[in-house]
């Protein structure tokens, strides 16, 4: 990824998404916003807490910014689960500026329409951006532990699959920054889950013996393993490798924060 200061923003880029110039795309920070601590200060979340009016300027001051209006936003009700929703003309701009009226209860959202900005709020869930660059279509993607134990991101690219008849070699991915297998401290419920649907705890789940045996979940391998699963090439898959719970001054972290915190977005567009 890159990161470049637009005005008084921190925006970041993907490398791999930066070659088509038929969509744009984004990753915020927490900086350079109007939202008073602990949501200092881009926060783009109406569901955690802070004062509506700040969320609203800071959303308007981000869409000025990366020049993609606000009523092209698209937002969904996110509620960790492996649910896609296909975002039709009619559904632009649902939740760009009301938290009631956004997408209901999903996880993931595919289209193939331009000029719908597809926005996921996060706070340590991974942030996946998807493009098809042969069928014109575009997703996103929302996978905390439980998201990723339900497949979201198999499931997303199924999506474009059936909805668009995308092929999985054909889709670039980006995954963003996210909390690391350096800090997902996880306990027993999440870990016998974990095994029960991956059938192992090799490659997902890190014992540091040097913090009195303690595990961690890497969901950055595990949303990359199913990437791959689904056909998806290495090749066309940017990971940001950025841990949001070690880099809490630029990120909002759930983890590092204790709960108490706002969220930035992901979102991408077709032009």
């Amino acid at each position: 990824m890159i990161k470049k200061k637009i005005d008084l923003l921190d925006i970041l880029f993907f490398e791999n998404l930066l070659k088509y110039k038929e969509i744009r795309h984004f990753v915020s920070t927490r900086t350079g916003g109007f939202s008073n601590p602990p949501y200092n200060s881009l926060n783009l979340g109406l569901h955690v807490g802070d004062d509506p009016e700040d969320v609203l300027e800071n959303r308007k001051r981000l869409a000025n910014t990366i020049g993609i209006p606000l009523n092209h936003f698209t937002i969904g009700r996110q509620i960790h689960s492996g649910n896609v929703t296909i975002i039709s003309k009619e559904l632009r701009g649902k939740g760009s500026t009301n938290h009631k009226k956004a997408i209901d209860v999903t996880d993931a959202m595919v289209t193939n329409v331009p000029d719908i900005c597809l926005v996921i709020l996060v706070a340590d869930c991974v942030p996946m951006l998807f493009f098809d660059p042969v069928k014109r279509a575009i997703g996103v993607a929302h996978a905390g532990w439980k998201g990723t134990l339900q497949f979201i991101a198999q499931h997303t690219v199924r999506a474009m699959e059936k909805t668009f008849g995308s092929s999985p070699q054909d889709i670039i991915v980006g995954v963003g920054p996210s909390i690391g297998p350096c800090c997902y401290n996880i306990g027993p419920e999440v870990i016998s889950q974990a095994e029960g649907i991956f059938h192992t705890r090799k490659d997902y789940i890190i014992v540091d013996e040097s913090r009195d045996g303690k595990c961690y979940f890497d969901l950055w391998k595990a949303n990359l393993k199913q990437l791959l699963h689904s056909g998806i090439d290495r090749k066309n898959i940017e990971m940001a490798m950025i841990c949001t719970c070690h880099n809490s001054e630029l990120f909002f972290s759930y983890r590092h924060q204790k709960g108490d915190t706002g969220r930035f977005g992901a979102g991408i567009a077709l032009y």
